[in-house]
């Protein structure tokens, strides 16, 4: 349990406040609702319907002011960069920005049910309070129509024996707007699913963007005000008292005709600053979209893998972080997250773009339709100008992740699975950089990882550093070819796949091995593990983490990252 505190505690605590304030707020309006005296006469109408509706409004009100802030990616690095003061556990927080975007999406879908069925029953017991199915005083305070004269207002919004459920639904501010917001959730939510959102990204991308359908249709949900509730009236109308005899309501004083009058609304209160914020955050990405930005160099790598080096004047970034790109070619709308390869002392960003949706793979055809035959600087310098008009590319960014830390701990642990290596690459660039002491305008040509650590692998030696980068390189996708040919080759210096020093491994990781010989390398100290790689993988590696981490604060800790786009 202890060791679960060191990477979950602060997160833990957090969902436990928000959890906690989504149940005050039901129990409070639930209670407010279903004990309050102002809406005695309304719960006559509905009965239990009327806090099962009201209380989940309240949590919606909460949720809907909160499910626009973790996806606004500038306000996130804003605060990455005022949280710098801060300690790590605070900014891994703002990682999990995704995880609980989608926490505060299923509340708010569970609390939109709830809503919905008990007006759905509110809308019926109406209908059948107006139509006197449930008794004489239900069917007083229908009949009392909003009169000047008599100096009466309405509690039943139903006004005719004609006016059916689904009449009343589809012909009412609250009902119309229900019913918009609803079927708009729906499509949000379904189109949010892991199998859709991974193999048509497309379909995802645009349907999330009913969450604008969906904001305004919530401003103005409350604008019918459904709900009413009794007002203070003098002299006072006793309820207890008149409740028995509404023959006599305005004929005795002690029971004038009781007046009722909706609430105000209040969504619009609880949800503008953050639509303020949203509305900010894309006024910032539209101004980085019209920016210029040119490319350095464009190399189709094996297995379809498209590098992208670009420049864009004023972009500075660090280690570790992502970009989104827009191609205006193939979508004016579509923005895609790409890590950087490149390193903060170089003068251009790269990122690498492996073919795994209609997006990519019509980028990646983009690229490999372009005149060929030609070499030298000036073929080069004409495909890129190709390229620069006919494909304009829009960045918007860089956007904070975990790597950004990867300097801040004492040791270290770089996991990349597949094209999740490209944030690695990134750390590697930087580290070679820092290395050099002499000329800081030095710049490599070489983008081949393996290169890179060649490099560092003769740099720490010559330092006497050997054992400031250590690595290990797994093969998972491997046939009895790979290694029969290891086998013959095994006792060359180098590895045959790569040229280092260090031998691939065939197979996968044992991670237990792995998490138990650096702790004994490093028995006092804070490691942070780092993974860009599938969610299978990452919940291992948290489970190792909590695993091999160490109460005493003498001792080894590790502290799981893993990057979230």
């Amino acid at each position: 349990m202890s060791n679960w505190i060191i990477n979950h505690g602060l997160s833990a605590f957090i969902l436990v406040v928000w959890m906690g304030i989504n149940i005050f707020l039901f129990v409070y309006y639930y209670l407010f609702y279903d004990q309050g005296p102002q809406f005695e006469y309304t719960r006559e109408l509905l009965g239990a319907a009327l806090p099962w509706a009201r209380a989940p409004a309240a949590v919606l009100n909460f949720n809907c002011m909160l499910i626009l802030l973790p996806v606004c990616r500038n306000l996130l690095s804003l605060l990455r960069g005022s949280f710098i003061c801060c300690g790590r556990t605070m900014r891994k927080q703002l990682d999990k920005n995704l995880t609980f975007h989608k926490l505060v999406a299923y509340m708010i879908a569970l609390m939109t049910a709830v809503h919905t069925v008990a007006h759905l029953l509110n809308v019926e017991w109406y209908t059948n309070s107006f139509q006197g199915r449930y008794g004489p005083l239900a069917e007083n305070l229908s009949m009392l129509d909003d009169s000047r004269e008599l100096n009466t207002t309405y509690l039943n919004p139903i006004r005719s024996n004609s006016t059916t459920p689904t009449l009343f639904v589809f012909t009412t501010i609250a009902g119309l707007t229900g019913v918009v917001i609803t079927l708009a959730l729906i499509l949000m939510i379904t189109s949010s699913m892991e199998v859709i959102r991974r193999s048509y990204f497309e379909v995802f991308w645009y349907t999330h963007h009913l969450f604008i359908i969906f904001f305004a249709g919530l401003v103005f949900h409350g604008a019918g005000r459904i709900v009413r509730s009794q007002q203070v009236t003098d002299p006072p109308h006793n309820n207890s008292f008149c409740e028995d005899q509404p023959e006599n309501w305005g004929k005795i004083p002690e029971c004038p005709i009781p007046e009722f009058a909706g609430g105000f609304p209040q969504t619009w209160m609880w949800v503008i600053g953050p639509m303020i914020i949203y509305l900010c955050e894309r006024l910032l990405r539209f101004i980085r979209y019209m920016q210029p930005v040119s490319y350095r160099k464009i190399v189709i790598r094996p297995s379809k893998v498209l590098e992208l080096q670009l420049v864009k004047p004023g972009f500075k970034m660090q280690v570790g972080q992502y970009v989104f790109l827009n191609c205006p070619a193939i979508s004016q709308l579509e923005w895609h997250p790409f890590t950087m390869t490149s390193a903060p002392e170089e003068d251009f960003f790269s990122v690498h773009i492996r073919s795994v949706g209609d997006w990519t793979e019509k980028l990646i055809k983009m690229v490999e339709n372009l005149p060929e035959g030609g070499q030298g600087p000036k073929y080069e310098w004409y495909i890129m100008k190709i390229f620069f008009f006919c494909f304009r590319m829009a960045v918007d960014g860089p956007f904070g992740t975990a790597s950004e830390d990867v300097f801040d701990y004492e040791v270290s642990m770089l996991v990349g699975a597949g094209i999740g290596v490209t944030p690695f690459a990134s750390i590697l660039k930087s580290i070679w950089y820092k290395f050099k002491d002499s000329d800081p305008k030095l710049r490599t040509n070489r983008h081949n990882h393996f290169y890179l650590l060649q490099v560092l692998e003769k740099e720490t030696e010559e330092r006497g550093m050997r054992d400031f980068l250590t690595y290990k390189l797994y093969l998972t996708g491997w046939d009895q070819s790979h290694v029969n040919h290891a086998m013959v080759h095994f006792d060359k210096d180098t590895d045959i796949i790569t040229g280092l020093k260090q031998k691939t491994h065939y197979g996968r990781p044992n991670w237990d091995k792995e998490f138990e010989q650096v702790k004994q390398e490093n028995p006092s100290s804070v490691v942070g593990t780092f993974l860009c790689g599938p969610q299978a993988l990452a919940k291992d590696l948290e489970k190792k983490c909590v695993k091999y981490s160490d109460v005493d604060p003498r001792k080894t800790k590790f502290y799981f990252n893993k990057e979230n786009f």
